[in-house]
């Protein structure tokens, strides 16, 4: 698996993960738990991990459809 992003914003990532998963690439998010231990002040950013496989048409598709 290799990052794709990092990033402290919750409905980014729900939806990164929606839209990823609607296109068959599995996503795993880290970080998780440690980002809400820490008081949810965001010193620890989520990671976004995909497929190395999947990379390419994964940061393609965040960059051409991201909520501006």
């Amino acid at each position: 698996m290799i990052e794709l992003i990092r990033s402290n914003d919750p409905v980014f990532l729900s939806w990164l993960q929606a839209m990823l998963g609607a296109e068959g690439i599995e996503v795993l998010v880290l970080d998780t738990h440690m980002s809400i231990v820490d008081g949810s002040i965001s010193a620890i950013p989520r990671r976004v991990m995909v497929d190395e496989a999947y990379y390419d048409l994964a940061k393609r598709l965040m960059e051409e459809t991201a909520p501006a």
